[in-house]
């Protein structure tokens, strides 16, 4: 199986280097996808050996870098993309259970709530909350068995992601991605991963550091999806979606 390991960065400077040393012990070749750094993350990733390189200028948003990742593997024949934050919170050791997960899968998702770890540390109060009412809203509305509808470590058979109309460049795209799994009914597993905030303070950027608008703009992203998103299911009706046990 050949597969690729992809990592959205935005001036992380402070933990790239730490980073990239954990994913090179479980993972051959390493996508990096700096979204318009503008600190010392391209100078610091010039010293980095045997990394393939995206670069966005300007900086375009979370979802655009994932969707960048997507469109290489995709294009260079990978069978499988691994995708992982740069922030420290994603544990590189884990990408082989993620793998293992993806057998008779479509995507196997990370989740910090399905189970709990001696690692753990606190969740900010106000996005454990969003967390938790949109993944509810989410499995409501669509069938889905979730418990963390947000994270970002996760492994895709590439096959699928040609199906996928990812739009949204931004901190809703995981939410775009769900409403479009369920509609196209892929096979979805979730894997328990520990839940880590060494930053719980970092913020996300203009109104989406008020939680209150974060929210709105999270249902906007869901409701937008449900409304263009009209996937071909052949034979069968919507929703047309599979669990894996």
């Amino acid at each position: 199986m050949r597969w690729l390991t992809a990592i959205p960065v935005y001036n992380e400077a402070r933990s790239v280097h730490d980073v990239l040393t954990e994913v090179r012990r479980h993972s051959p070749e390493i996508l990096v996808v700096d979204d318009g750094s503008t600190d010392a993350t391209p100078q610091l990733l010039d010293a980095e050996p045997g990394l393939l390189r995206i670069r966005h200028e300007p900086n375009r948003g979370y979802g655009a870098a994932l969707r960048s990742a997507f469109d290489f593997a995709v294009r260079h024949g990978y069978e499988v993309l691994v995708t992982m934050d740069c922030d420290g919170q994603h544990e590189p050791e884990r990408i082989p259970v993620l793998l293992e997960s993806l057998w008779d899968c479509d995507i196997a998702s990370g989740s910090r709530y399905l189970r709990d770890f001696r690692q753990n540390t606190p969740v900010p109060e106000e996005r454990q909350l969003i967390n938790k009412t949109v993944t509810r809203e989410l499995n409501e509305r669509y069938g889905l068995n979730l418990t963390d509808a947000f994270c970002g470590f996760k492994a895709y058979r590439t096959s699928i992601l040609p199906k996928l109309e990812i739009s949204e460049t931004g901190w809703g795209m995981p939410l775009q991605l769900w409403v479009q799994a369920a509609k196209l009914g892929l096979r979805v597993r979730e894997v328990g991963v520990p839940r880590v905030y060494l930053d719980p303070t970092r913020a996300f950027g203009g109104v989406m550091n008020d939680p209150t608008a974060r929210l709105e703009h999270y249902r906007q992203v869901i409701n937008q999806a449900d409304a263009t998103f009209q996937p071909d299911c052949g034979d069968r009706t919507w929703p047309c979606r599979e669990l894996c046990s």
